[in-house]
């Protein structure tokens, strides 16, 4: 009675009554198939591409006008056909024999400038200027000159490649470099690192985030203008490449081979972005926690 006396009162509005466990339902419920299998990425996206082709077919056969819109099933058997000739994979090929040289040295001459830029008063006045220059510059535009310079054939390709991936990855790498904590910025200077060691050790690290979104967009920008290139002058050494196949077709009136040579660029576009730059992605910044 002693010890019920001192302990203190129990104020109403904080008075709860407990419950029997069979009234607060499963606490744990194990999921059903249909949400096990809704959880999965590549489920959901295929699921996603599934409903566009039935859309495709729907609306073809609907307007019935293959010269104009051409089923998925016509585009598909178009597509068969030329990889079974490989006539297509070799056009593929040469696309992406071009479309690496020009990616890399793209990556190379932005890696220069943005070396230039972090480590130099001089060099970020250059990159700003450069960037604010040729930046909106469309690359297809520079396609005349491309001519003029080096004629038709890779060196063309290749040079409106590099201007799409410069700009882009070189000001996204800055940015990122930018971003970098001055906390960081500090270790590196007690070290000792100066020049492409502290870029090396402490910037590209820390701006990794940034510098992969940049490559990511230099990629996308990179493989847009090689494609509408090559549809105005992609022959060279007597092959073509994928937008030269795309306009050959066109040119023949075999619309089902020109969806077939998009559809192809499609997919291409999506194996480099869900494989490569995810596998990237997933063993760089995802897991040094530095994205969700």
């Amino acid at each position: 009675m002693a010890e019920r006396a001192l302990m203190p009162p129990v104020r109403p509005e904080f008075e709860h009554r407990q419950l029997d466990s069979g009234q607060i339902g499963a606490v744990v419920r194990p999921l059903s198939a249909w949400e096990r299998v809704s959880n999965i990425t590549a489920v959901r996206r295929i699921f996603i591409l599934v409903v566009l082709a039935a859309a495709w077919e729907g609306y073809a056969r609907w307007l019935d006008n293959p010269l104009m819109f051409p089923t998925f099933s016509e585009s598909m058997g178009a597509l068969a056909e030329a990889i079974e000739e490989g006539v297509l994979l070799e056009r593929v090929f040469t696309s992406i024999r071009v479309l690496l040289i020009g990616y890399g040295l793209g990556i190379a001459i932005a890696a220069v400038f943005t070396t230039l830029a972090v480590s130099t008063r001089i060099g970020t006045d250059l990159l700003s200027t450069l960037t604010a220059m040729f930046n909106p510059l469309p690359a297809i535009a520079l396609l005349p000159l491309a001519l003029l310079w080096f004629g038709l054939g890779i060196p063309s390709l290749v040079f409106v490649i590099i201007h799409s991936v410069l700009w882009a990855v070189a000001l996204n790498t800055h940015t990122g470099f930018l971003s970098v904590s001055e906390t960081l910025r500090m270790v590196g200077q007690n070290y000792g690192l100066r020049g492409v060691n502290y870029v090396m050790r402490i910037l590209i690290p820390a701006a990794f985030p940034s510098i992969l979104s940049g490559l990511k967009i230099g990629w996308a920008f990179s493989w847009r203008t090689l494609i509408a290139a090559e549809l105005v002058f992609g022959v060279s050494s007597r092959s073509g490449g994928l937008g030269w196949f795309i306009f050959e077709k066109r040119n023949q009136l075999e619309t089902a081979s020109v969806f077939a040579g998009l559809t192809t660029v499609i997919i291409i576009g999506l194996v480099v972005e869900s494989v490569v730059f995810r596998t990237v992605e997933t063993h760089t910044v995802r897991k040094w926690g530095m994205q969700r």
